[in-house]
């Protein structure tokens, strides 16, 4: 079994993750870290499944949380000061013995978004800017191997359409859906060598040159 842990499991994403790999890989082996476990209480009974209750500002709840995992994935950005939490998942990793991290983010990580769109993404991201800056930055000289995911703005649309851009790359496009930014989690679960140690842009291209986001 490929033991995954899930950080932040009630989130939107992390659903659609959840609902997929229980679908695609029965050699997954699920545990669902989130404040309150009873939200996902329709997995409890599961077998591939094991919920937890806990904070991720908590150490000894991630570290505990973090023992025999072969894939972590953190599904939200890191706004807390000091970046607590990517900071604990680094470190409960390293003493866990945890060798591939995926981590949410936001897209203007290195004003990589052209033109009036990006002027625009920089305005309503700025005060979360430093520390999303910061946790790619930490992820980047772990050591551990990580993917570092800069979603654009989000809906629900039910498609999977995206392109990706790389760290040195222009953002492609201003928006994509919850369940394109799925897809690209679970391929890496399914192969942990995919995206390894890049931080990777993910909208649907077709959104380019619009200057607000596309619902």
């Amino acid at each position: 079994m490929k033991n995954v842990l899930i950080l932040g499991a009630n989130g939107q994403i992390a659903q659609i993750v959840e609902q997929r790999l229980l679908a695609e890989q029965p050699d997954v082996a699920l545990t669902l870290f989130l404040r309150h476990s009873d939200r996902l209480q329709q997995l409890a009974a599961n077998p591939q499944v094991t919920l937890i209750d806990g904070d991720l500002t908590n150490f000894d709840q991630v570290n505990a949380a973090m023992q025999n995992q072969d894939v972590v994935y953190v599904a939200m950005v890191d706004h807390t000061p000091n970046n607590v939490i990517t900071n604990n998942v680094i470190q409960t990793a390293k003493t866990q013995g945890v060798t591939r991290i995926i981590e949410s983010s936001l897209l203007g990580l290195y004003d990589e978004v052209p033109g009036e769109y990006g002027r625009w993404n920089h305005e309503m991201v700025k005060s979360g800017l430093p520390a999303a800056i910061h946790a790619d930055e930490l992820l980047a000289a772990s050591g551990i191997d990580y993917t570092t995911l800069r979603f654009p703005w989000l809906n629900d649309r039910n498609e999977v359409k995206y392109d990706l851009t790389h760290r040195h790359d222009a953002y492609v496009g201003v928006s994509g859906s919850r369940q394109s930014m799925a897809d690209v989690i679970v391929k890496i679960i399914a192969d942990p060598t995919y995206l390894k140690n890049d931080s990777v842009g993910i909208a649907d291209a077709d959104t380019q040159g619009e200057t607000r986001p596309v619902y």
